[in-house]
């Protein structure tokens, strides 16, 4: 089943486009999806209230779990 959004691009591009415009189509969904998330990402720092020194924190954490031997 096709979501709403697949089914709107299926009708605005039913017509044959050149491959370049298939490429700049293309980036375009990626720039608006790389600055929501880049939206999400500075909305939950501001939440949480980190910054730079979080980063930098988080820079100089050793989180892997060690591996044991059974």
């Amino acid at each position: 089943m096709l979501t709403p959004l697949q089914l709107e691009l299926l009708k605005t591009f039913s017509r044959p486009i050149p491959d370049e415009q298939v490429r700049e189509i293309k980036q375009l969904l990626a720039d608006y999806f790389a600055r929501k998330v880049e939206d999400d990402v500075d909305a939950l720092f501001i939440e949480k209230g980190w910054d730079v020194s979080t980063i930098e924190n988080w820079a100089q954490e050793h989180n892997r779990t060690p591996y044991t031997h059974n």
